[in-house]
């Protein structure tokens, strides 16, 4: 397996100031990809909101002009939560739909065009293991990840006629700096994840990554349409 499996292809990452995103811009980087970063804030080449609704097609064009064209398209930005069922407000449900479904569509959409000009086309989306189990104060992050996986499916179908793979990673709980606060603030919830976990541990974001840059790679050139766990053997743990 070659170190710059990825040399000279162009690539979208939002989600890239922290975490997951960041941690995955930086490995398909090493891996010889030019990338370009998107997020609200940190350091990145494009501060946007992915919420905009005209934004996705400027990334898209910003890609193109500054990379070329589009090979791999990986969506990270996204947010998680907890409210409880009873008293759960709107504003709460419809923020977390826009940020991690509605975006993501547009994202797809709106590079669709780009991706189909790459002989190497490659969409990666960022889901959860809460696509598969419920959890108690989860359901409106659960009901975006399940859109997420669902999406994931179907744009495959769509886009296997121009040679497009589409994937989505599956993390468990994963050390980043959106999930500190509920892990500080509840121990118990971090210390569950943890006792979930076959291997014993939280996931950390260069164990995403290095996922994503398998599925970005020629490695991956007959996978698509799927669900990647990738949560420490959490999901046989239930």
């Amino acid at each position: 397996m070659s170190a710059r499996r990825l040399e000279g292809r162009a690539a979208l990452v939002t989600g890239a100031g922290s975490g997951i995103g960041r941690a995955t811009a930086d490995r398909l980087a090493s891996d010889g990809a030019r990338v370009v970063t998107v997020d609200m804030a940190g350091p990145v080449d494009i501060t946007a909101d992915v919420t905009d609704p005209g934004i996705n097609a400027a990334l898209a064009a910003k890609a193109e002009s500054r990379l070329g064209g589009l090979d791999i398209v990986v969506a990270c930005a996204g947010i998680t939560g907890m409210q409880m069922l009873d008293g759960h407000d709107d504003e709460f449900f419809e923020r977390m739909m826009a940020v991690n479904v509605t975006a993501v569509f547009r994202l797809m959409r709106d590079t669709m065009p780009l991706l189909k000009r790459s002989p190497h086309g490659r969409i990666i989306l960022i889901g959860s293991v809460m696509s598969s189990f419920g959890e108690a104060g989860m359901t409106a992050y659960s009901a975006s990840k399940h859109a997420v996986l669902g999406m994931t499916k179907s744009v495959a179908a769509e886009a296997g006629a121009f040679g497009i793979t589409v994937n989505c990673i599956q993390p468990g709980a994963i050390d980043t700096p959106m999930t500190a606060p509920a892990f500080t603030a509840m121990p118990e919830f971090r210390q569950r994840w943890i006792d979930k976990a076959a291997l014993g541990r939280l996931g950390q974001p260069d164990d995403i990554a290095d996922v994503a840059a398998f599925l970005a790679s020629d490695e991956a050139r007959f996978m698509s349409g799927h669900g990647i766990f990738v949560d420490g053997g959490a999901t046989q743990r239930q």
